[in-house]
């Protein structure tokens, strides 16, 4: 048996904590927080879509950052074994559109339940309200943790030190550490980027950190006057000059500062290096079921039916309410003049607005906006299918601190959960 110690209780943490016990481990987790799973509470807008229920192969295609590194992980804890990890332990989960899965009720908080119930039937100790502040290596081998003492709560988190039996003076030996901190996305979850520190003092390189899963700055102000509009069935293509770089089709959001959605937020995690360095062209087809010559053909029909009203009050089979006035300042027509009376040049320029809706996007919002973090603990320095180092042994990484993400649709969780469970079973007996 080997004494294990878990740096972090999120979703990596909790993973690699339950197939550690499970191996018969003696599994000891901190968290700097007063309860596990803090990210994990508002993941999905608090239903926390838990993972994708696609093929193996589709998980794999859905990863953007390093996706053959994950490919033992995803083998041996696939999204079907997480799945019925979760039902086992009583939290019955649903398969929506896009194959997205949530929980049955509809709240987080129960999948984060479920996982503290298993924690706690395998006998993993969790040390809440902890702060680790470093790791101690020893000729070559990861010894322990160093820690901070816990922070006033009530008597309900457990004590490090002397009295948890694991040493004193904020150090905490064990045979194995598994760094599960997250990243920097959501810092008032806890995410500030303590693993990138642990990782890079001890030799490891982190590559280049941004968020990702993010929504966009626009410059244009009539994009963001249509704030609070959200469209469906939409397709979204970003340039960079003639260049295309990403096209989806879904739902997206207009706000305040710009855009967001899930296919925007699929869209930073392609599109963010490009525009650290310059602005991008976003074009949105707001009929892409019709080619031009159908919509033509469409327009035509409701300027027959709306032939004496005038053009800015035609509109309304075509758009939503609030997007009627950007679409006729930007057509170019006037509002007031009889739909009769457009011209054939106008009607096109309509058309096209309405396939090619143009947004200069400016930026990506910060990492406190961020689903995820882009970037990471280099991957070519972690044995892909044990998730240990290859510079110190007996330390372990998983999760978001690794430089590997996905796309919007429960795949990012499940790199949490596949490389939690790998580096929580790889951890030998001592």
């Amino acid at each position: 048996m080997s004494v294990v110690l878990i740096v972090g209780g999120g979703a990596a943490g909790m993973a690699a904590a339950i197939a550690s016990a499970g191996c018969g481990h003696e599994v000891h987790l901190y968290e700097k927080n007063e309860k596990p799973g803090k990210k994990l509470f508002i993941t999905g807008k608090g239903r926390c879509n838990v993972t994708n229920a696609c093929s193996m192969e589709s998980l794999r295609q859905n990863v953007v950052t390093n996706p053959r590194f994950l490919y033992s992980s995803f083998s041996a804890f696939s999204n079907r074994d997480m799945m019925e990890l979760l039902e086992r332990a009583g939290c019955p989960l649903k398969v929506e559109r896009g194959e997205r899965v949530f929980p049955v009720s509809d709240k987080s908080s129960d999948v984060i339940a479920a996982l503290v119930r298993q924690m706690k039937e395998l006998g993993v100790r969790t040390h809440l309200n902890t702060e680790v502040t470093g790791l101690r290596v020893s000729d070559g081998k990861c010894a322990g943790i160093t820690v901070r003492q816990p922070r006033s709560d009530g008597g309900r988190g457990a004590v490090c030190g002397k009295e948890a039996g694991k040493g004193s003076d904020g150090f905490v030996p064990g045979d194995a550490v598994i760094v599960a901190t997250g990243g920097l996305s959501y810092e008032s979850t806890g995410s500030t980027g303590d693993g990138y520190r642990f990782a890079r003092d001890c030799g490891h390189t982190v590559t280049r950190l941004r968020p990702s899963l993010v929504p966009m700055n626009a410059a244009e102000e009539d994009v963001k006057s249509l704030q609070g509009l959200s469209l469906k069935n939409v397709e979204i293509s970003v340039y960079d000059g003639g260049k295309e770089l990403y096209r989806e089709f879904g739902e997206m959001l207009f706000t305040h500062f710009g855009v967001s959605g899930p296919a925007v937020l699929s869209a930073s995690c392609f599109v963010g290096g490009k525009l650290r360095e310059r602005p991008l062209a976003m074009r949105i087809d707001l009929k892409p079921a019709l080619s031009e010559e159908q919509l033509d053909a469409r327009i035509l029909r409701d300027f027959a039916e709306f032939s004496n009203r005038q053009f800015g009050n035609a509109l309304g089979k075509l758009f939503p309410a609030k997007l009627i006035p950007v679409m006729v300042s930007r057509s170019g027509i006037s509002p007031v003049k009889p739909v009769r009376d457009v011209a054939r040049q106008e009607r096109l320029k309509l058309l096209d607005v309405t396939k090619r809706f143009h947004v200069t996007l400016m930026g990506l919002r910060g990492f406190n906006e961020a689903i995820i973090t882009q970037g990471g603990i280099s991957v070519k320095e972690v044995s892909p299918s044990t998730m240990e180092s290859k510079k110190v042994r007996g330390l372990y990484f998983a999760g978001e601190v690794l430089d590997l993400d996905a796309v919007t649709g429960g795949f990012n969780l499940q790199i949490a959960w596949s490389t939690g469970w790998a580096a929580g079973s790889s951890v030998p007996w001592e």
